[in-house]
């Protein structure tokens, strides 16, 4: 089965009509894990031609909703989608450059799910951002607790 019939089916199945900015914005998120609107516009139109700004954000508000996408935004960052929905999983953000990997949710059943007082809310997701530097940043960026070695 393509990648594009896979794409179909998800669309059919969120009662979504399939249409070519649907197709195009869902494999730019498949695609490019954690990318922000401008550049899930820029693979959009690299695919399609000419794409309005306006239809890409609809296109990501529809498929959010739908639960096909997922939509984070991390502290002092613009929003960013990923295809990975439907587990409860977090993320690290680079300090530096900002690069987002995904994060398992801590070992065992849910357990960033129990709060220490829940203040009668039934809870059903969590979300922990991670904060640090990346690989590259790292061995790169002088530590902002420390001062540069002359």
């Amino acid at each position: 089965m393509s990648i594009a019939s896979d794409h179909e089916g998800m669309l059919r199945g969120a009662a979504l009509r399939v249409t070519r900015p649907r197709l195009a914005v869902l494999h730019a998120v498949h695609t490019h894990p954690h990318a922000d609107t401008d550049t899930i516009i820029r693979v959009v139109r690299s695919d399609l031609g000419e794409v309005s700004h306006q239809a890409v954000y609809d296109v990501l508000r529809a498929l959010t909703g739908a639960g096909l996408v997922r939509r984070i935004q991390p502290s002092g960052s613009v929003a960013r989608y990923e295809a990975r929905v439907g587990d409860n999983h977090h993320h690290v953000v680079c300090r530096s450059c900002g690069a987002i990997a995904d994060v398992d949710c801590a070992v065992g059943h849910t357990p960033c799910l129990t709060a220490s007082d829940d203040s009668g809310f039934v809870i059903d997701e969590a979300e922990v951002v991670y904060w640090g530097r990346c690989p590259a940043c790292s061995t790169t960026t002088t530590d902002p607790g420390r001062s540069a070695r002359v």
